[in-house]
C-alpha cells in the first residue's frame, strides 16, 4: 500500500506533485459551472419551445404549410394588381394630357351699347397648350360665335385683345 500522498496515476500523467484536494476543488467548480450552464440552456430551450408552441398554436405542419402557401399566393395577387394599377395610372396620365385642363375667360362689352358685358372670349387648353379660343360677340342685331385653334400656345390667326388676354390667363401668364 502506498502511504505517500502522491498518486501513481497522477505520476503517470505528469501531475504527481499536484495536491488531490486542489484537484477535487477544481473539479467541483467545473461541475458547478456545467450545472449552471445546463440550467441556462434548459431555460432558453423552454422559452424557445413556448414561442414555437405559440406560433404553431392550433396548427399542424400541413395547415401551417397551407397558410404560408396562401400568403405567397396573396402576395403574387397583390403584385400583379399593383403592376396593373401602375399601367392604368400611366394610361390615365397620357389621356389627361389631351383633356382641357386650362381655362381663361374674359367678359367684355363688344360695342359699348348693350351693357352687361354679354360678349366673351373663352380659351380652353390641354397640358401642352393645345386647344381653342371660343369668341362670342353680342350685339343688338344678334350673337356671333367663332373659334380659333391654338397649337403650342400660338394661334396662326391674329388674336383680338380679349382673345389674347383669355389665352394668357389660360396659360398662366
Amino acid at each position: 500500500m502506498n502511504t505517500n500522498n502522491d498518486s501513481t496515476f497522477l505520476k503517470q500523467i505528469g501531475l504527481g506533485s499536484l495536491d488531490i484536494g486542489l484537484l477535487l476543488a477544481v473539479l467541483v467548480v467545473l461541475v458547478l459551472i456545467l450545472i449552471i450552464l445546463s440550467i441556462v440552456q434548459t431555460v432558453k430551450a423552454n422559452k424557445l419551445k413556448k414561442r414555437l408552441d405559440k406560433f404553431l398554436s392550433g396548427k399542424n405542419a400541413v395547415s401551417l404549410e397551407q397558410e404560408i402557401t396562401g400568403l405567397f399566393e396573396d402576395n403574387k395577387f397583390l403584385k400583379a394588381n399593383a403592376e396593373k394599377n401602375k399601367k392604368d395610372i400611366r394610361t390615365l396620365y397620357k389621356k389627361l394630357e389631351l383633356a382641357y385642363q386650362k381655362m381663361g375667360l374674359v367678359k367684355y362689352d363688344a360695342f359699348n351699347q348693350m351693357g352687361g358685358q354679354l360678349s366673351f372670349s373663352l380659351a380652353l387648353l390641354d397640358e401642352n397648350n393645345n386647344g381653342f379660343i371660343l369668341n362670342s360677340v353680342h350685339s343688338v342685331e344678334g350673337c356671333y360665335s367663332y373659334t380659333k385653334e391654338i397649337k403650342g400656345g400660338e394661334c396662326s390667326i391674329e388674336l383680338g385683345k380679349e382673345e389674347a388676354e383669355a389665352l394668357a390667363i389660360a396659360m398662366g401668364e
